[in-house]
Protein backbone atom coordinates (compact mmCIF):
# COMPACT_ATOMS: atom_id res chain seq x y z
CA UNK A 1 0.00 0.00 0.00
CA UNK A 2 1.25 3.93 -0.60
CA UNK A 3 2.96 5.08 2.74
CA UNK A 4 4.39 8.48 2.68
CA UNK A 5 6.22 8.88 5.95
CA UNK A 6 7.32 13.09 6.88
CA UNK A 7 10.54 13.74 8.80
CA UNK A 8 12.41 17.23 9.20
CA UNK A 9 10.18 19.21 11.72
CA UNK A 10 10.82 20.67 15.14
CA UNK A 11 10.94 23.62 17.13
CA UNK A 12 12.46 26.70 15.71
CA UNK A 13 12.96 30.48 16.39
CA UNK A 14 11.45 33.11 13.81
CA UNK A 15 13.56 33.73 11.13
CA UNK A 16 15.58 29.72 11.02
CA UNK A 17 15.13 27.20 8.23
CA UNK A 18 14.02 23.79 8.78
CA UNK A 19 13.85 21.15 5.48
CA UNK A 20 10.82 18.75 5.69
CA UNK A 21 11.48 15.14 4.15
CA UNK A 22 8.58 12.93 2.67
CA UNK A 23 9.62 9.45 2.17
CA UNK A 24 7.29 7.41 -0.18
CA UNK A 25 6.65 4.16 -1.00
CA UNK A 26 3.95 1.36 -2.19
CA UNK A 27 4.35 2.58 -5.67
CA UNK A 28 6.29 4.58 -8.67
CA UNK A 29 6.74 7.84 -7.38
CA UNK A 30 7.71 9.16 -9.73
CA UNK A 31 4.82 9.06 -11.75
CA UNK A 32 2.80 10.82 -8.79
CA UNK A 33 2.88 14.57 -8.41
CA UNK A 34 3.21 15.67 -4.58
CA UNK A 35 1.92 18.12 -2.36
CA UNK A 36 2.65 20.11 1.03
CA UNK A 37 -0.20 20.76 3.74
CA UNK A 38 -0.50 22.32 6.94
CA UNK A 39 -2.81 22.30 9.69
CA UNK A 40 -2.68 24.73 12.52
CA UNK A 41 -4.67 24.13 15.66
CA UNK A 42 -7.95 25.19 14.98
CA UNK A 43 -7.81 25.97 11.67
CA UNK A 44 -8.63 23.83 8.28
CA UNK A 45 -5.75 22.38 6.43
CA UNK A 46 -4.49 24.07 3.87
CA UNK A 47 -2.28 23.66 0.96
CA UNK A 48 1.08 24.91 1.39
CA UNK A 49 3.23 23.83 -2.31
CA UNK A 50 2.93 21.05 -5.50
CA UNK A 51 5.05 19.94 -7.59
CA UNK A 52 4.82 18.06 -10.80
CA UNK A 53 5.71 14.21 -11.13
CA UNK A 54 8.76 15.30 -12.83
CA UNK A 55 9.98 18.33 -11.35
CA UNK A 56 8.90 20.88 -14.41
CA UNK A 57 6.31 22.90 -12.42
CA UNK A 58 5.87 23.94 -8.94
CA UNK A 59 2.93 25.49 -7.27
CA UNK A 60 2.78 27.67 -3.92
CA UNK A 61 0.28 29.75 -1.91
CA UNK A 62 1.08 33.67 -1.22
CA UNK A 63 2.41 33.58 2.08
CA UNK A 64 5.19 31.10 1.25
CA UNK A 65 6.20 32.14 -2.02
CA UNK A 66 9.88 33.09 -2.18
CA UNK A 67 10.42 31.81 1.35
CA UNK A 68 9.86 28.10 0.75
CA UNK A 69 11.06 25.36 -1.99
CA UNK A 70 9.36 21.82 -2.69
CA UNK A 71 11.70 19.59 -4.77
CA UNK A 72 11.76 15.70 -5.08
CA UNK A 73 14.61 12.91 -5.71
CA UNK A 74 12.62 10.52 -7.87
CA UNK A 75 15.58 7.78 -7.62
CA UNK A 76 15.62 8.65 -3.87
CA UNK A 77 11.66 8.17 -3.51
CA UNK A 78 11.81 11.43 -1.59
CA UNK A 79 10.01 14.86 -1.47
CA UNK A 80 11.51 17.98 0.14
CA UNK A 81 9.78 20.93 1.57
CA UNK A 82 12.90 23.50 2.59
CA UNK A 83 11.46 26.45 4.74
CA UNK A 84 13.41 30.09 5.29
CA UNK A 85 12.64 32.83 6.76
CA UNK A 86 10.44 31.19 9.08
CA UNK A 87 7.55 32.89 11.01
CA UNK A 88 5.46 32.33 13.75
CA UNK A 89 2.69 32.20 11.41
CA UNK A 90 4.14 28.95 9.76
CA UNK A 91 3.39 27.01 12.98
CA UNK A 92 0.95 23.71 11.95
CA UNK A 93 1.72 20.43 11.17
CA UNK A 94 2.52 19.98 7.84
CA UNK A 95 1.52 17.15 5.70
CA UNK A 96 3.01 15.80 2.71
CA UNK A 97 0.49 14.08 -0.06
CA UNK A 98 -0.50 12.28 -3.13
CA UNK A 99 -3.05 11.85 -5.66
CA UNK A 100 -4.76 8.33 -6.82
CA UNK A 101 -3.79 9.17 -9.98
CA UNK A 102 -0.13 9.39 -11.75
CA UNK A 103 -0.11 12.56 -13.95
CA UNK A 104 -2.29 15.17 -14.66
CA UNK A 105 -2.84 18.28 -13.59
CA UNK A 106 -1.09 19.67 -11.03
CA UNK A 107 -3.90 20.13 -7.92
CA UNK A 108 -3.96 22.15 -4.99
CA UNK A 109 -6.85 21.71 -2.99
CA UNK A 110 -6.48 18.55 -0.09
CA UNK A 111 -9.78 16.73 -1.57
CA UNK A 112 -7.39 16.59 -5.10
CA UNK A 113 -4.73 13.96 -2.54
CA UNK A 114 -5.76 10.68 -1.87
CA UNK A 115 -2.27 9.49 0.50
CA UNK A 116 -1.33 11.53 3.61
CA UNK A 117 1.31 11.33 5.63
CA UNK A 118 0.97 11.40 9.40
CA UNK A 119 2.12 14.41 9.81
CA UNK A 120 4.87 16.47 11.31
CA UNK A 121 5.46 19.16 13.82
CA UNK A 122 7.03 22.91 12.76
CA UNK A 123 7.23 25.16 15.80
CA UNK A 124 7.97 29.03 15.16
CA UNK A 125 8.90 30.95 18.29
CA UNK A 126 8.74 34.55 18.02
Amino acid sequence: QVQLVESGGGLVQGGASLRLSCAASGRTFSRYHMGWFRQAPGKEREFVAAIMYNGARREYTDSVEGRFTISRDNAKNTGYLQMNSLRPADTAVYYCATPRDPWGELRTTTEDYAYWGQGTQVTVSS
